[in-house]
């Protein structure tokens, strides 16, 4: 059997056209990423999700971004609004037992959600450590501006997700938290020392560098890498994310077409290859841009392939819990709140 290549696709509506269709069976991506785009009803996007595997003749999986608040694709009236980050690190530093069990809860609402429609994969934990006067890209998806409460939080959101049979993807690692630049726009440079990374930074992705997927950040660490962005340093996916962090799992970039990358999308795929991550994401459906992607993107092998074969046989660990009952008690502790 022909091994997938080492790259997430969007696709660029709420139907399959027949030319994604055959370009998705003949290029075999390892996955698929939905957005607001490819959402219109509950029906259509279970219909999608379907077809999107249909093209590839395999059960692969299909990710989504669903935090709550700002960033949460699939919105209401299909699926019911959720709070941000922030609303849910309120709670915790009001009752750290209470915010703990309330981003459990609601991680494993957005599973009992996501399943329903054949997603597996979800966005989260948002594990960056914001500063003050840092760009609102993050803002308030973070859960709090301290690395403890970045990491509780992170841990229980990721233990809700993976009770409901649902997959994490931590982000944005190793943090976009000092990016005083929105990176879908320009080049975030943080100029923070490394002793100050360490410390702010880096530790909630050090707490949870067992979990199986990461996703990087489009960040210029000049005490690590002056010249390149974590996406396409070498030198931060070894020393760092690798090396420091110690994380093993699949790395995936973040979204090849944001304007952070520089160089055209081909280039930016190699150049993302090149340094050491795992999966090329690649999210905006243009047919032009990912003809251009797949051009530079090996099939996955070593250890890229073991990293990804690990993470298809975690899928389908359900808890098996009531979904009226978590979230009865997930609208009980906000009306508390």
């Amino acid at each position: 059997m022909t091994e997938s290549k080492a790259m997430i696709l969007g696709c660029s509506g709420p139907i399959l056209t027949p030319e994604e269709r055959a370009f998705y069976q003949g290029e075999q991506p390892w996955g698929f990423i939905l957005f607001g785009r490819n959402i219109s009803e509950p029906a259509q996007i279970f219909d999608l999700v379907a077809a999107l595997r249909d093209s590839v003749g395999r059960d692969v999986p299909v990710l989504i971004d669903q935090e709550g608040g700002r960033v949460q694709r699939i919105r209401s009236p299909i699926l019911s609004p959720y709070p941000s980050g922030q609303a849910l690190g309120d709670l915790y530093r009001r009752d750290r037992d209470m915010g703990l069990r309330a981003a459990w809860l609601m991680s494993r609402l957005h599973a009992f959600d996501l399943l329903k429609f054949g997603i597996n994969v979800d966005c989260l934990p948002v594990l960056d450590v914001p500063v003050e006067g840092s760009s609102n890209v993050i803002g308030n998806r973070a859960y709090g501006g301290d690395p403890v409460t970045v990491t509780e939080m992170g841990r229980a959101a990721v233990e809700g997700l993976k009770a409901g049979g649902v997959l994490p993807v931590m982000k944005h690692m190793p943090g976009h938290g000092r990016g005083f630049a929105d990176s879908h726009h320009e080049l975030p440079v943080v100029g923070a020392s490394l002793a100050e990374l360490e410390a702010h930074d880096f530790p909630p992705f050090v707490a949870l560098k067992d979990e199986l997927m990461a996703m990087t950040c489009h960040v210029v660490f000049t005490a690590i890498d002056s010249q390149n962005p974590a996406t396409t340093s070498r030198k931060v996916i070894d020393d760092i994310i690798r090396g420091y962090i110690g994380f093993n799992g699949l790395l995936l970039s973040d979204d090849t077409s944001m304007n952070a990358l520089s160089g055209t999308i081909g280039e930016r795929a190699a150049n993302i290859v090149a340094a050491g991550c795992d999966i090329v994401l690649h999210c905006n459906g243009v047919m032009d841009e990912m003809k251009q992607v797949v051009r530079n993107v090996p099939a996955l092998s070593g250890l890229s392939l073991a990293r990804a074969r690990a993470v298809e046989a975690a899928f389908g660990r359900g808890d098996g819990a009531e979904e009226a009952a978590i979230r009865a008690e997930f609208d009980a502790l906000f009306a508390v709140a």
